[in-house]
């Protein structure tokens, strides 16, 4: 198979160190799938926020990976990138921050990612509105999910796309969604968007069993590794 321009780059120039087991681990994931494996992708810190999906999204599109485990965080801040993505800030020199210019970010709903503000308003909301139909829709209907396929059921229904801010092909959600890839979200209410659900529940609005737990989710993963 002819090699594209990045790995030819990367066989040329990543011969020792760190950069030569980059290169081992990426001809292992290559063998593993030649050998009919299952590749499992681990996110954690704020890829999503970091535009992971533009590599990632074209991944889960050619099939190259079969299972995601993420934070909650990442699970809805590519869709908040998605959505909101011209309201984003970005302060690169967030390291001088004084604690009042810190504090005047938060007075403005802008909530820092190292050197990106997300915007509440736009990103949180946009979101929130129509997450929150699909909660309480199953919860009238008797039915159950995990995170992830509430915002499976969100992307897919198609209301979002009046606020798509970037191409949703650079969207790793938007692309797991299509091929319902499995996910799981271990602490998903620590998230937002879990933080929000649990705002539901407080005022008895929802019932707390109406999103599957990450017990659950932990049952799940275990019978498809079977």
């Amino acid at each position: 198979m002819q090699k594209g321009p990045i790995s030819q780059f990367v066989q040329h120039h990543y011969r020792h160190f760190n950069a030569a087991a980059l290169v081992d681990a990426a001809k292992g994931y290559e063998q593993h799938l030649l050998e009919g494996g299952k590749m499992m992708i681990t996110l954690a810190g704020a890829m999503s926020t970091a535009e992971l999906g533009v590599s990632l999204a074209e991944m889960i599109r050619q099939g190259k990976v079969d299972i995601i485990s993420c934070t909650g965080a990442n699970l809805e801040e590519d869709v908040m990138n998605l959505v909101a993505h011209s309201h984003y800030k970005r302060i690169p020199n967030y390291r001088d921050l004084t604690p009042q210019e810190e504090w005047d970010l938060l007075e403005n709903h802008y909530n820092r990612v190292t050197d990106t503000c997300i915007p509440e308003e736009e990103a949180f909301r946009r979101l929130q509105k129509h997450l929150v139909k699909q909660w309480k829709d199953a919860e009238a209907k008797g039915e159950r999910y995990f995170p992830h396929e509430f915002l499976y059921k969100t992307v897919l229904s198609g209301e979002l796309k009046q606020y798509y801010e970037i191409d949703p092909k650079d969207s790793w959600i938007v692309a797991a969604a299509e091929r319902n890839l499995p996910i799981v979200v271990p602490g998903w209410e620590d998230s937002t968007t879990g933080n929000i659900f649990a705002s539901y529940v407080i005022k008895g609005e929802l019932s707390a069993s109406t999103v599957k737990n990450g017990i659950e989710y932990m049952a799940w993963l275990s019978e498809w590794y079977r």
